[in-house]
């Protein structure tokens, strides 16, 4: 938009009483919306999982109908619900909403129902690559390198982080643990000097929680999911060993409390929120859950969050999880809704509500948020920890039968965490199923 139609939308927002930092449009990669209101009176029916931040773009589409004269109307669908409801808008090539949220780990076996972006996106002259974290952007293309098809905007995505009762180690004078080993050492401590486990991991069966963290082992073994050839490796010595140690915790070292073993994320976030345990590696928006007077018994003083531990000598890492938003194949108005979402794109959008002291909302996914000042004054510094994290960041390989592949590992951990088994033979098992689910 020219600068004068700017000033123009911009005094009508604020005379009605919008916030004025909603309708800025950076000319630098962010993208222009279309002068004129050449859309005006389209209605976009957007499907989405249920999520804070999302309610809180939702909350902020007057905005968005003012600049451009689009209605949008959301339907939110509960996590364990979105994938099915994503595939039947595939296999039925369905037309009834023009706007979709999908999952990282679900790419591949969706990618059919999306519009590629590529074209659309040149005419707006966004640059995706500076935009957003690479670890992000992977979520939303089609496979990476040249020529490979943008396929949604990252708009929700999440970082590990290790959570830790700050008060607890600076009373007991403990390191925040810089290794897993160490996290160990000081779980033993808390242990031994008061009444709260050391660490509260999460072994159930639930969507595939048990591997958030087993992932982080198996890299920083120098292990990974598949081979060069695509085939199942995590059962090689390097896997066998991150697996152990990952099961240490809870069986050897006994520094996770023994309800761990069927503990899913939020059981594990409880554990610390209730004063039970003294950390939790989890994800960063779990921050909100362990400070909020309505879901914790601790104060915001009370909490410090560092970089996940890795083994000695090597790199931090960070499993990610991305959200992605992308436009309905089959839409029939999908010039309109790249205009949504050139909008909620904006990182002004984003910033907002990280902002927004009515909401704890910690999510960004932009570099220029992930380093905004006032962002990480809000919450301790946490989105610099976390850009650092993303420059290592790995994610699964995005295949189509991951879903599958991970519905076995889930089972085979969860089975590993009852100490009756052994966990090569329990891998060699898991690998040959993996194979036979790739197959098929």
């Amino acid at each position: 938009m020219k600068r004068r139609n700017i000033l123009q939308v911009t005094a009508a927002g604020v005379g009605a009483g919008m916030a004025p930092w909603a309708f800025a449009q950076s000319p630098s990669n962010i993208g222009t919306l279309k002068p004129g209101k050449p859309y005006a009176g389209v209605e976009l029916n957007l499907l989405t999982v249920v999520a804070p931040q999302f309610k809180a773009h939702e909350a902020r589409l007057a905005e968005f109908e003012a600049l451009t004269g689009i209605k949008v109307k959301y339907q939110y669908v509960p996590f364990a619900s979105t994938r099915e409801k994503l595939t039947a808008e595939l296999v039925g090539e369905s037309a009834q909403y023009d706007v979709l949220s999908a999952m990282d780990v679900w790419g591949p076996s969706l990618y059919n129902l999306f519009e590629p972006l590529n074209p659309m996106l040149a005419e707006k002259k966004i640059e995706m690559e500076s935009r957003y974290p690479y670890a992000h952007l992977r979520a939303a293309r089609d496979g990476m390198g040249a020529g490979k098809n943008i396929l949604g905007f990252p708009l929700r995505g999440h970082v590990q982080l290790m959570f830790y009762r700050k008060d607890i180690f600076e009373k007991l004078n403990l390191k925040v643990p810089a290794t897993w080993d160490q996290m160990n050492d000081a779980g033993k401590v808390i242990q031994s000097k008061t009444d709260l486990s050391g660490v509260a991991m999460y072994y159930g069966k639930t969507g595939g929680q048990n591997l958030m963290i087993w992932f982080n082992y198996l890299w920083g073994m120098g292990g990974d999911l598949l081979d060069d050839k695509g085939q199942p490796m995590f059962n090689n010595a390097a896997g066998v060993a991150a697996t152990q140690a990952y099961m240490d915790v809870l069986l050897k070292h006994k520094t996770a409390p023994a309800a761990s073993a069927s503990f899913n994320e939020t059981d594990a976030v409880n554990s610390v929120a209730q004063g039970k345990s003294a950390m939790v590696p989890v994800w960063w928006w779990r921050y909100a859950s362990l400070v909020d007077p309505k879901t914790s018994t601790l104060k915001p003083e009370q909490v410090g969050f560092a970089p996940l531990p890795s083994m000695p000598g090597k790199d931090n890492t960070t499993y990610t999880n991305t959200w992605f938003y992308g436009i309905n194949k089959n839409s029939k108005k999908k010039a309109a809704a790249m205009e949504f979402l050139t909008w909620l794109s904006n990182p002004e959008i984003e910033r907002g509500v990280l902002l927004d002291k009515t909401l704890n909302e910690v999510v960004a996914m932009q570099n220029k948020n992930l380093l905004d000042a006032e962002v990480n004054a809000r919450f301790n510094g946490m989105h610099a920890f976390a850009a650092q994290a993303l420059k290592g960041a790995k994610g699964t390989p995005l295949f189509a039968q991951w879903p599958q592949v991970s519905d076995i590992l889930e089972a085979s951990i969860s089975e590993l965490a009852s100490g009756q088994k052994q966990v090569k033979p329990v891998l060699d098992d898991a690998a040959a199923k993996a194979r036979r689910a790739m197959r098929g």
